[in-house]
């Protein structure tokens, strides 16, 4: 089942229960984190930006997660490959970093002695910033990224949790937003100039369990024939029984797709294995890829009643894709990525 929420209103009722679970290819629901009938340790806010083109990426986050605030920038190379990602953590940041009600207008900044990040939106265009200081070998990071030309369409839904009715989380991915400018590290500079520089935007507002696993794979690119192209795809962030939050999109406009599945491959131990080849397939043989990884951005932290075990892995797709007037558009070696991450927070 896949329920398309058409009206707009607000996203939680009275009791602080969502009114309408489902998908949308805007933001229909109106968010507002005083409406949350929740403790404000719980309620967890973030951007996250991913800048990409064909050899590099830079990725950035601003995170209220109630009880700890998070900076976050990543660098990754896919030639080398390497990649590398420094976070400040802060303290019970509490709603203080004035998370944007809505992705489509509105600044979100946040500040420690070490890293400033700015995310800054007039409604048309977007500017990333960080000044990140002694990030890595004592060399210091300069991020400047302007994004332009948003989509028509993206991915948004909204969904419950099983445990409890007031815990919920409101999403929206953007894919395929045009990105100029730079990340300096040192004398090393990271330029996004061309028709291959796009960035996606994780927009995330709720109240989540204490334990869960999610899946997400995103991947934007040009096609041949000059189409951008870009997919969100995943699942476990909630129960998805009224909507998947599984979308191709081509200029702008979005194809929406069912269930799609992350066949990870295992080891001899049972072991995730993340760096083979991995599966993905679809109950109706609309997104039928391979993954062929290039690098694993992985982190653990583990401090017993909290703790976070990501892997994030960037490589190539191939495949077919379908879309939903029954045409096939043929993947060969596209660079996206895919993650499977396991949060105790």
């Amino acid at each position: 089942m896949n329920h398309k929420v058409e009206k707009a209103g607000k996203l939680l009722n009275e009791k602080g229960v969502l009114n309408e679970p489902g998908y949308a290819f805007d933001l229909v629901f109106d968010y507002d984190r005083k409406d949350i009938k929740a403790s404000k340790l719980l309620i967890k806010e973030w951007d996250y930006y991913l800048i990409t083109n064909k050899d590099y990426a830079v990725a950035l986050t601003i995170a209220d997660n109630g009880y700890m605030g998070l900076l976050s920038a990543s660098i990754i190379d896919y030639n080398k490959p390497s990649q590398y990602t420094g976070s400040v953590p802060t303290l019970f940041p509490l709603g203080k970093y004035n998370a944007p009600r809505t992705s489509k207008v509105g600044d979100f900044k946040a500040s420690t002695k070490r890293a400033q990040f700015s995310f800054t939106n007039d409604g048309t265009t977007r500017r990333l910033t960080c000044n990140y200081k002694n990030y890595k070998d004592k060399q210091d990071l300069i991020v400047d990224i302007t994004l332009t030309e948003p989509p028509k369409d993206s991915m948004v839904i909204a969904t419950p949790f099983f445990e409890k009715e007031n815990k919920f989380y409101y999403n929206q991915k953007i894919n395929c937003l045009k990105a100029r400018g730079y990340a300096k590290l040192g004398s090393t500079e990271y330029v996004f100039d061309d028709d291959y520089s796009l960035a996606v935007l994780d927009w995330g507002r709720g109240v989540w369990s204490y334990n869960n696993t999610w899946y997400w794979g995103s991947m934007n690119t040009v096609l041949p024939d000059g189409r951008k192209f870009g997919f969100n795809i995943g699942y476990g962030f909630g129960n998805t029984s009224a909507a998947s939050e599984n979308m191709l999109f081509v200029d702008g406009v979005a194809h929406k797709l069912d269930q799609i599945t992350f066949n990870i491959p295992v080891d001899k131990k049972g072991k995730d294995d993340y760096m083979s080849e991995w599966q993905f397939t679809s109950n109706d043989g609309r997104f039928e890829l391979k993954f062929v990884p290039i690098i694993d951005r992985s982190a653990v932290i583990d401090i017993k009643v909290m703790g976070s075990i990501q892997h994030q892995v960037f490589g190539k797709f191939s495949g077919k894709v379908v879309l939903d007037d029954g045409s096939v558009i043929e993947l060969k070696n596209e660079i996206g990525f895919a993650e499977k991450v396991h949060n105790k927070w």
